[in-house]
């Protein structure tokens, strides 16, 4: 194998000095907790007063993370991924709507960017959020009693609500069929998972059946995702459907502790991060071993998971560009694994959200706790991006 993790010059090419230089100031910021801490707690707050602070998030952590505030506006950015060839998964980054004018609404946006990625070279799939197209009190409610979902309760206004959001869902993947584009339907709070889990299992058997359409994601920073997983893999066998899975670390386990201890029940995170790394790479071994029957998306930002899944293909024997096997990190995060993955022909992508400015704070405030709470990602994308900046130096012709 030739891969590495460490070559600068191949991560960054894409990037400007201007760019470069940008990126480590906001990075270098992200590296100290208290400003982070301080400005996920201020933003949201500035942006409701109303205050003229969108420029400043535009030209900072906008620009870093997101594709741009219009489906439109992602093209250039897809283009400029695919001359590395890295493919994009597109994001519609609005979540958090409560009324059924905005679901409807999400739906048909959902269904725009299949439209759309079907014209483009290299978005195989996109990512869909069922909070996108679902009440967040109807999950919860359905979490807690899931049962509910037959119909065994009173409401029937409540029955009528959850109907509607499984024909938005066959709207999505009626589209997702005629394109050709798969989908990803994100994980959510543990609280919320379980009917995201049944529907996207309800889909899979309707749309699985030649290969993945959809793909159900799973957190295996909780402890029974492992298990999830082999039980998924048993249910889509006896039903007769391709599995399809996008294996993550996760990204709500501050909430998720702080939640458990204030109502208290057991945390379903793990104890601790080697805990959450081994479930990980077991995960991802598990994968392999049914390759033929899943098909997956190894997506993390963890270099160690990365190397182990890109040596399981190597010694398998299989394609770096095998066509159940995809790899996949955040737009903005460890250029240094997606671009040297596509540099040895793996088949990689970029997640990439768009949105209003306004609409997407929220995944822009998970996405700098993120950096500032994993142990090392910041003081690594640093290290990284000060690294290059010394190697373009030291090239510049002496005056």
């Amino acid at each position: 194998m030739n891969l590495s993790f460490d070559n600068t010059e191949t991560a960054f090419a894409y990037k400007s000095d201007k760019d470069l230089k940008g990126a480590k100031r906001l990075f270098a910021t992200m590296n100290y907790p208290v400003l982070t801490a301080l400005g996920t707690r201020l933003t949201p707050f500035l942006v409701k007063t109303g205050l003229p602070i969108d420029g400043l998030i535009r030209k900072t952590i906008f620009k870093q993370f997101v594709g741009g505030e219009t489906l439109e506006n992602t093209s250039p950015v897809c283009k400029m991924l695919d001359n590395y060839a890295v493919d994009a998964i597109l994001d519609y980054g609005v979540e958090g709507k409560e009324t059924e004018e905005n679901f409807d609404h999400a739906t048909d946006e959902f269904i725009r960017v299949l439209r759309f990625s079907a014209s483009q070279k290299n978005i195989p799939v996109i990512a869909v959020k069922i909070t996108g197209i679902a009440r967040f009190g109807l999950l919860e409610k359905l979490n807690e009693a899931p049962r509910l979902r037959s119909g065994v309760h009173d409401s029937e206004e409540e029955n009528t609500e959850w109907e509607r959001v499984y024909k938005r869902m066959i709207r999505i993947c009626n589209a997702a069929m005629e394109t050709g584009i798969g989908i990803l339907i994100d994980a959510e709070e543990s609280w919320i998972q379980d009917p995201i889990d049944r529907l996207a299992m309800e889909m899979m058997e309707i749309y699985n059946k030649e290969k993945a359409i959809v793909f159900n994601t799973i957190q295996l920073y909780r402890h029974d995702r492992l298990d999830f997983l082999k039980l998924s893999h048993r249910i889509a066998k006896e039903k007769n459907f391709v599995l399809g899975v996008k294996l993550v670390r996760g990204a709500y386990m501050e909430k998720e502790r702080a939640r458990a201890q204030s109502l208290g029940y057991s945390s379903p995170i793990q104890t601790d991060k080697e805990a959450t790394d081994k479930d990980y790479n077991l995960a991802v071994k598990y994968c392999f071993e049914q390759i033929h029957e899943i098909a997956y998306v190894i997506a993390t930002h963890n270099e160690q998971s990365t190397m182990f899944a890109a040596q399981q293909l190597d010694e398998k024997g299989f394609s770096h560009h095998h066509p159940n096997v995809h790899f996949s990190q955040l737009y903005g995060m460890s250029d240094n694994i997606t671009f040297n993955l596509a540099k040895e022909g793996y088949s990689v992508s970029k997640y990439i959200p768009f949105g209003p400015i306004r609409d997407v704070i929220p995944y822009l405030m998970r996405r700098a706790q993120e950096n500032s709470s994993v142990k090392g990602q910041t003081g690594r994308e640093l290290a990284l991006i000060n690294k290059e900046i010394e190697r373009r130096k030291n090239q510049e012709p002496k005056k």
